[in-house]
C-alpha cells in the first residue's frame, strides 16, 4: 500500500477519532520493543506555545551538532511533517515501513490515527540512532499517547481552554490533565508564570524540579533592536538575535527551549559539549515554523501582504491580536476565517476584531467543520461580514479580490485554514 492508503486504513480502523487511554498503545509498543523507551527525550505540553517551543527546541539540538527527531501534529500540508529528523519531514517509503511493521505487531489491538502516527514516530526515531527526541503532546497530556514515553525533561507551555470535552470544564480539571506528563523527581520546565492550582499540586505531589519562568530563568530586552538575553540562574546568554520566528511571545517561548534543553543536556547528554550564546544566537536565526504568525510580502506590485496564523482559541487569538497590533497599520486588513464546530468562534474573533476591517468567513470540511453560514451564525450580527466562502480557497480567492497594494490579508482559525491558505498561495 502506498501512503495514502495506510492513512485511509487506519482512519478506518478505531470507531472513534480520538480515545484516550495509554493501555493499547503501551501493548503495542511494548511488542515492537519500544519500551522502555532509550532515547533522551523532550515532552512538550500545554494549550498553547507547543508548536513554536518544539521549533527552537528542534534548532538548538542542531545547532549544537545533535541528530534530532522531532514529532508534532497536526500537520499543515502533508502527513510526512509530523514526523522529522533534523527538521527534514521522512519520506513516505519511511512511514510506510513503520506502518507495516505497526500493523504486524498489533495483533488485532485497536489504534486510533493518532496512535499508529506516534508509534510510527518512535519506530522511526529509534531505527534511525537519533540522539535527542522531541515529542510534542497531541491532547491533554495524561492519557495521550506520547505519555507512554518516560522523557527525562517535561515542558508545559501554557494552560488555557481549550478542548473542554475532553479535558474538562475548566482550567483545574484542564491543568490536571497536562500536568500527567510530569515525572517523579525529573525538571519539568514551565513557560508560563500563570499555572492553575493543579499544576502546582503535581509539581508537588511528585517533587518535580520545577524551573519557572520570570522567577528561575529570564527573558530579558537588551535593546530597541529586538536583541535580547536569556538569564538563568548558572548561566547567562547575552546579545541574543530576535528569533527568526515572530510574533512578541516568541524570546519567551525561545526562552522556554533553552531552559528545557540545558536540563537535557545535564540529566541525559553531560558528554555533549556546552552549548553557548554563539549556539543559541544561530538556532534563533534558523529556527522555522510556518503558520505561526508567518508574514507572506507582496510578491509583485499591487499585491498585499498575508499573514497566516493557526489560532485557533481566545488565548492564540489574543496573541495574534498583540502581533498584529506590533505592525504598522495596514491600509486595509480583510480576514479570512475558519473557526470548527467545536470552538468559542465568538470568542476567538472578538480577539482580533478591531484590527480587522473586513471578514470573509469559510466552512471546512469534516465532522467538527461547518457551512460559512453556520458559522456567520454564531457571530454577532455587527460583524462586518463581507462575503460568506464555501472553503478557504474561495475565501482567499475572495480576499485577494478585495485588496491591494498596502492591504493586508490575515488567515486564521486552525491548521485547517492554514494548510488549505498554503496550498492556494502555492507555498
Amino acid at each position: 500500500m502506498q501512503l495514502a492508503d495506510w492513512l485511509a486504513h487506519q482512519q478506518a480502523q478505531h470507531p472513534k477519532t480520538i480515545e484516550l487511554g495509554l493501555e493499547r498503545v503501551r501493548e503495542v509498543a511494548e511488542r515492537l520493543a519500544l519500551l522502555p523507551w532509550p532515547i533522551p527525550t523532550i515532552i512538550i505540553g500545554g494549550t498553547n506555545g507547543k508548536g513554536s517551543t518544539s521549533a527552537f527546541l528542534t534548532a538548538l539540538a542542531r545547532a549544537a551538532g545533535l541528530r534530532v527527531g522531532t514529532y508534532t501534529s497536526p500537520h499543515l500540508q502533508r502527513y510526512n511533517e509530523r514526523i522529522a529528523i533534523d527538521d527534514v519531514p521522512v519520506d513516505d517509503a519511511t512511514l510506510v515501513s513503520a506502518f507495516e511493521r505497526i500493523e504486524q505487531a498489533r495483533e488485532g489491538v485497536t489504534l486510533t490515527f493518532f496512535e499508529y502516527g506516534t508509534l510510527a514516530a518512535l519506530e522511526i526515531f529509534k531505527s534511525q540512532r537519533i540522539d535527542v527526541a522531541l515529542l510534542e503532546v497531541g491532547l491533554g497530556g495524561r492519557l495521550d499517547a506520547t505519555n507512554i514515553v518516560e522523557a527525562d525533561v517535561a515542558v508545559l507551555c501554557s494552560i488555557g481552554l481549550d478542548h473542554q470535552d475532553w479535558l474538562g470544564p475548566t482550567v483545574e480539571h484542564i491543568g490536571r490533565e497536562k500536568a500527567g506528563i510530569f515525572r517523579a523527581g525529573k525538571p519539568v520546565i514551565l513557560g508560563s508564570a500563570a499555572m492553575p492550582a493543579s499544576v502546582h499540586a503535581a509539581l508537588a505531589e511528585l517533587r518535580c524540579i520545577a524551573h519557572w519562568i520570570d522567577a528561575d530563568f529570564w527573558a530579558e530586552p537588551e535593546d530597541d533592536q529586538g536583541h535580547w538575553r536569556w538569564r538563568g540562574r548558572a548561566q547567562v546568554f547575552e546579545s541574543l538575535p530576535p528569533p527568526a520566528l515572530q510574533g512578541p511571545i516568541q524570546p519567551r517561548n525561545a526562552a522556554t527551549a533553552i531552559a528545557a534543553f540545558l536540563e537535557l543536556l545535564k540529566t541525559r547528554l553531560p558528554q555533549a559539549p556546552p552549548i553557548d550564546a554563539s549556539i543559541v544566537s544561530r538556532a534563533l536565526r534558523t529556527v522555522r515554523l510556518r503558520g505561526r504568525f508567518q508574514r507572506l510580502p507582496p510578491r509583485q506590485a499591487g499585491e498585499p501582504e498575508w499573514i497566516l496564523d493557526v489560532a485557533h482559541n481566545e488565548d492564540s487569538a489574543r496573541m495574534l491580536a498583540e502581533s498584529l497590533r506590533g505592525l504598522p497599520r495596514a491600509q486595509r486588513t480583510v480576514g479570512v476565517v475558519g473557526v470548527l464546530g467545536d470552538k468559542d468562534a465568538d470568542g476567538i474573533l472578538r480577539q482580533v476584531n478591531g484590527l480587522i476591517d473586513q471578514w470573509v468567513l469559510c466552512g471546512l470540511e469534516g465532522a467538527r467543520g461547518g457551512t460559512p453560514e453556520s458559522l456567520r451564525a454564531r457571530l454577532p450580527a455587527e460583524l462586518p461580514c463581507v462575503a460568506l466562502a464555501p472553503d478557504v480557497a474561495h475565501g482567499c480567492a475572495t480576499a485577494r479580490a478585495l485588496t491591494g497594494a498596502q492591504d493586508r490579508i490575515v488567515v486564521f482559525g486552525s491548521f485547517h485554514v492554514v494548510g488549505p491558505a498554503l496550498d492556494w498561495l502555492g507555498i
